[in-house]
């Protein structure tokens, strides 16, 4: 895997937090508590993106980060909005770097794969980002195995590489573990995994009756509409019970405990809301334990058309 580590040189641990709500359902008091209890249980990688709340998830992280920033390691993510052109890649990063305060920023994204812009200026823009010292590390979000690896193709032409691969991972989202996670392992690229809660449907909250992004997002409830998936969901809750921890433990532990070792990013509203995903970090997750978690939702297919002999 890629070797992430802090501004100061120290290794980053395998966990990161999202910073998506900052400055959204999380205002900024909220905001600082989940930071702090972050830096308090280890977590060094904080991740966010130009689009987040409108850029204030960006300008809430960099006030947060002014007194620690060596000791971190910051992503953020650009050209969701627009292409990944250089011009709109520059105008949205320097916009990126003034509301974080940073003049380098550890870690930048691509955002989602771009079919109308050339590879070859995305890359070499973030080629040249790298060279100027501006960023350490490429990444890109919501691609497809294929896309990374024609992109990974083009980077290197440009005497660089895709260090980090962010995609959707989680019990009920194992899509990436057909090409995604296993190319991750053999290239050498970090896996972060996002939304390892499944926006909350692995917190046992919707279980409950509770209500929530997937009752009040139409993007979340469409993604998670699956009845299996909620059935998953209440298999978690059980389970849980029986081990006397909370479904967001499980569902965060089991993720991190992949064999390709990805990096899930946490995420919450509240710090009482995303203590039960800090416990993930710490939790003892068994062979049998990951072996029983995996039976509540289908194993995917794997990446053949001879199924007969896989």
């Amino acid at each position: 895997m890629t070797d992430l580590t802090t501004a100061n040189g120290t290794a980053v641990p395998r966990f990161a937090f999202g910073t998506m709500q900052f400055g959204g359902k999380a205002d900024a008091t909220q905001s600082a508590e989940m930071f702090d209890a972050c830096r308090n249980a280890g977590i060094t990688h904080f991740d966010t993106a130009y689009v987040y709340t409108g850029g204030q998830s960006e300008t809430i992280l960099g006030g947060l980060i002014k007194d620690c920033r060596d000791d971190l390691y910051i992503a953020t993510k650009v050209a969701m909005e627009g292409p990944a052109t250089r011009a709109n890649i520059t105008a949205q990063f320097d916009t990126s770097r003034t509301r974080l305060g940073l003049d380098m920023i550890d870690l930048l994204y691509i955002h989602i794969w771009d079919d109308d812009t050339d590879l070859s200026e995305t890359f070499e823009t973030l080629a040249e980002l790298q060279s100027a010292g501006k960023i350490r590390h490429i990444g890109v979000s919501n691609y497809a195995a294929w896309q990374v690896m024609k992109a990974q193709a083009v980077a290197q032409t440009f005497g660089t590489r895709i260090d980090v691969l962010q995609p959707m991972y989680n019990l009920v989202k194992r899509q990436a573990e057909v090409e995604l996670l296993p190319m991750c392992a053999d290239q050498n690229i970090q896996a972060v995994p996002y939304s390892p809660l499944g926006g909350g449907l692995l917190t046992g909250k919707y279980v409950a009756g509770e209500t929530g992004r997937l009752t009040d997002d139409e993007r979340y409830t469409n993604r998670y509409a699956v009845d299996e998936m909620h059935k998953a969901a209440a298999r978690l809750v059980e389970i849980a019970n029986d081990l006397g921890t909370s479904p967001a433990t499980l569902a965060v532990a089991w993720v991190a405990a992949h064999p390709a070792q990805p990096a899930p990013i946490l995420s919450a509203r509240t710090v009482e809301q995303l203590q039960p995903s800090l416990a993930g970090m710490t939790f003892d997750m068994t062979p049998e334990i990951y072996a029983l978690l995996s039976t509540i939702y289908p194993t995917p297919a794997p990446a053949t058309d001879r199924l007969e002999e896989a």
